[in-house]
């Protein structure tokens, strides 16, 4: 079954009972199941699911060779459904369930030094000339003490509203607990669609005064405002490829939006569709998002594979859906728990741009976890 709060309405909906399960555990067959899952779609199907970051060297002839040997659970992982149901009965099944799930505070993979020795050689090749930005992560691990994924869910739930929660568990790869605030891309009805990339975080305080400071300084920031503007450039970029000429539009530029562990700084960027969309055209063009790879992309991930200790998974990949009239909606799929077992695996970091420090990054990543506090017994 899959759980998405950002379905057709904007409420949460839940997919049950895929007709069948299209997935994709090596590079060449991510193509094959995308046009698999698209053939469905345009007889009448509805597509969930997820692609993982890993895809994108799939669908790039240049990154073709990155394609890490060792990784686990797959590339792609799609249902096909009948269509969405209303999920009430699940949240308040996965709301109980949450009163009895706990996990352990998690753990940085990487050490400091080791972190410091990426972040020396990402400067490095920005300033060089490589790229502009570059996404730097790190995994972090922590164990399931008791109850469920699905309680995990529902006790992350309770934290407050983002826009894009997932749950995803299709019975196959890992279990999927997505607390996601942003956006891929929408498509609405008449060939329109919209991405709102996140760039800029700060930490929420609880004192209101204090809380307002902080996010009035990060709007203010001219370092936060360059990250950002890199990507609303790249995916006005990335859109362009599937818009008609003039269409592509920057409706909102470094707004604020408040979640209950960070301030974040997003931008807006709208398009006309040149031409009916597709799942295969749609990914092709677009993924992974720019915000969580950098800019230039294809150069910012060739060294974000050189650089990242271990593959993403489904973090940093995309989770959501797609409707038989060409409606979609995918979230970026940050703030992202994988579940195998007792076993989880999230991934926190930024984009590294001319002025980052390694302290700075490092700690904004750990503020970035924060979103699991809620559920963390020590």
């Amino acid at each position: 079954m899959i759980l998405v709060e950002h379905g057709p309405s904007g409420e949460p909906v839940l997919f049950r009972q895929p007709r069948e399960v299209i997935g994709a555990g090596r590079a060449s067959e991510v193509m094959r199941a995308l046009a698999r899952a698209e053939r469905a779609r345009a007889a009448g199907a509805w597509v969930a699911g997820y692609v993982a970051y890993e895809a994108g060297y799939a669908l790039e002839p240049k990154l073709g060779a990155l394609m890490p040997r060792r990784r686990q659970g797959p590339l792609l992982l799609l249902g096909v459904f009948d269509g969405p149901v209303e999920a009430d009965g699940f949240l308040a099944e996965a709301s109980d369930a949450g009163k009895a799930s706990w996990i352990t505070p998690p753990q940085p993979v990487v050490s400091r030094p080791r972190y410091d020795a990426a972040m020396a050689r990402v400067l490095a090749y920005i300033a060089a000339g490589d790229c502009y930005q570059v996404n730097l992560t790190f995994p972090m691990t922590a164990r399931l003490l008791s109850g469920s994924a699905k309680g995990l869910y529902g006790a992350l739930r309770r934290t407050g509203a983002v826009g894009h929660g997932a749950y995803v568990d299709l019975g196959q790869g890992p279990v999927i607990v997505s607390r996601s605030p942003e956006l891929f891309f929408r498509l609405e009805p008449g060939g329109r669609i919209v991405t709102r990339p996140m760039k800029g975080t700060a930490p929420r305080d609880a004192d209101p005064a204090r809380d307002a400071a902080i996010a009035a300084a990060l709007q203010a920031s001219v370092k936060d405002r360059a990250e950002n503007l890199m990507i609303v450039d790249l995916l006005r970029n990335d859109i362009s490829r599937l818009a008609k000429v003039g269409s592509v539009t920057v409706p909102a530029l470094f707004a604020m939006e408040k979640y209950s562990t960070v301030h974040q700084m997003t931008s807006t960027i709208e398009g006309e569709l040149a031409e009916p969309a597709s799942l295969p055209a749609l990914m092709a063009a677009l993924f992974p998002c720019g915000s969580v790879s950098g800019a230039p992309k294809i150069r910012a991930m060739q060294i974000i594979r050189e650089v990242e200790p271990a593959p993403r998974g489904v973090y940093c990949g995309a989770i959501g859906w797609m409707a038989p009239d060409g409606r979609a909606d995918f979230s970026v799929a940050i703030r992202t728990l994988s579940i195998t077992g007792q076993d989880i695996v999230m991934n926190v970091g930024g984009g590294v741009v001319h002025g980052s420090t390694a302290e700075g990054e490092w700690e904004e990543a750990l503020w970035k976890a924060r979103f699991v506090k809620a559920a963390v017994r020590a």
